[in-house]
């Protein structure tokens, strides 16, 4: 339940900075970022279920995700991963911060 209270905390940070949830990147694919700023061509991915065995962990979802990065690089796209356990800690959002500054967006 904490897990949960701090992911959602996080995530209206996200936006409250000017990110886009469920961005479709790709034009043919179907993928989504969990958020990002198209404009400035910067994403945001918490990769859920890292300690469960859960699908990016698992052989054909890990693969599918080093597609989908990839792909998103080729495109321009700049992408911090996170895992739910990263989005507590402070330097999570520094991070963050910082990527969406140096692109030049207004909100962060």
């Amino acid at each position: 339940m904490k897990a949960d209270i701090g992911r959602m905390v996080f995530e209206k940070w996200l936006l409250s900075i000017g990110a886009e949830s469920e961005h479709r990147f790709h034009p043919t694919r179907r993928w989504r970022f969990d958020f990002a700023w198209p404009a400035i061509k910067v994403a945001v991915e918490i990769e859920g279920g890292t300690w469960a065995a859960g699908r990016h962990t698992r052989p054909a979802g890990y693969a599918g995700d080093c597609c989908k990065y990839n792909a998103a690089v080729l495109l321009g796209w700049r992408v911090l991963r996170y895992t739910t356990q990263m989005i507590g800690n402070p330097d999570t959002r520094d991070e963050i911060l910082q990527l969406v500054k140096e692109e030049g967006h207004e909100k962060a």
